[in-house]
């Protein structure tokens, strides 16, 4: 039976908060290295943007944190001590992977966590492998839509502005990266915001035995809505903080950017996240962003992009699932020892 003490509730609260603090601490490069990198936008500016885009994103929609807190592990091996093995799988690689300026997925990360923490309880049958398979094949397919829809509006834009002048063209897409960096932001709260909300309601449901939460999620709920204020103010204040070290490597180092590609790059990757959040499915933003980035790079010459950097971004994606996925095995069989 899962454990309903009020201390471990506390604990997966303040963890949860945590969580998305890492979540956007490492991702704000996502919403704001392509404005940065074109210097089209301040830092400060791209940031202030980014974190009112982003709380409105995580605050308005909640099917992403249904699959995350429903759809991963079966209801019967769902408990704190799951969760909280979970949480700080992403913790302690999120928080390295930004300090070494890599941009990886955290939400790849935590639901690698999870199903590993409940396989460590009920083996495979703990995993709802139809859910996990739609995110399985979002990994590959997120990010070759963003590399294709960068790589195509890139190409659209160069064929319905070739013949005005480069000064005009810098002009007008500098303008217009403000509306793609709210655009981009906003989809990312829309996407990735949604897990700590997907977290806190799955320790209130095992706190109050009662799936019926679920069902009245929402921010116009008077027994919800805190959960969505909470975890939206955690995300942007992640954002705040902003991981330059991961924005000089999807903005600036991956190769190079003017504003006319920046927009590009957010409006492919935007599109992406946005349409599967929609949908339910948890995507790494990025994932798609960095591939975006390749893509609208490409469309110069392939070598205009810098495939060492890219390959060292891929390997990360790679290495998130079996990493956050051994530190949540461990931590549940740890866990089961102490409590």
């Amino acid at each position: 039976m899962p454990d309903a003490s009020f201390e471990l509730f506390i604990v997966v609260i303040v963890l949860a908060i945590g969580f998305g603090i890492v979540n956007g601490f490492n991702d704000a490069a996502n919403a704001i290295a392509a404005a940065i990198g074109t210097r089209a936008l301040a830092p400060r500016t791209a940031l202030a943007i980014a974190v009112v885009a982003n709380f409105a994103g995580a605050a308005t929609g909640t099917a992403v944190a249904h699959t995350i807190g429903k759809g991963i592990i079966i209801q019967d091996v769902i408990s704190y001590q799951t969760i909280i093995a979970a949480l700080i799988s992403i913790i302690i690689w999120g928080t390295i992977a930004t300090w070494m300026g890599l941009p990886i997925s955290i939400h790849h990360g935590f639901i690698a966590g999870l199903a590993a923490a409940g396989m460590a309880i009920a083996g495979n049958a703990a995993v709802v492998w139809s859910v996990m398979q739609r995110v399985l094949s979002a990994v590959i397919i997120a990010p070759t839509l963003g590399f294709i829809g960068g790589f195509i509006i890139m190409l659209c834009l160069y064929w319905i502005f070739q013949k005005s002048a480069p000064d005009q063209m810098r002009r007008v897409f500098s303008r217009l990266q403000w509306i793609s960096t709210f655009f981009m932001a906003y989809s990312h709260g829309k996407n990735d915001g949604q897990m700590p909300i997907g977290v806190i309601t799955m320790a209130l449901v095992i706190h109050y035995n009662d799936t019926g939460i679920w069902e009245h999620l929402s921010l116009l709920s008077p027994e919800t809505w805190w959960v969505i204020v909470v975890s939206a103010s955690a995300i942007s204040f992640g954002v705040a903080l902003g991981g330059r070290r991961v924005v000089r490597t999807i903005g600036m180092r991956m190769t190079a950017l003017r504003p006319v590609q920046g927009f590009s790059t957010h409006l492919a990757a935007a599109t992406v996240i946005e349409t599967a959040s929609h949908l339910g499915i948890p995507v790494s933003t990025t994932h798609c962003v960095s591939a975006s980035v390749m893509g609208v790079g490409s469309t110069r010459r392939f070598s205009a992009v810098r495939w060492g950097i890219a390959g060292n971004i891929v390997a990360a994606w790679i290495l998130t699932f079996p990493i956050c996925g051994i530190i949540g095995y461990v931590c549940t069989l740890l866990l089961g020892m102490l409590f």
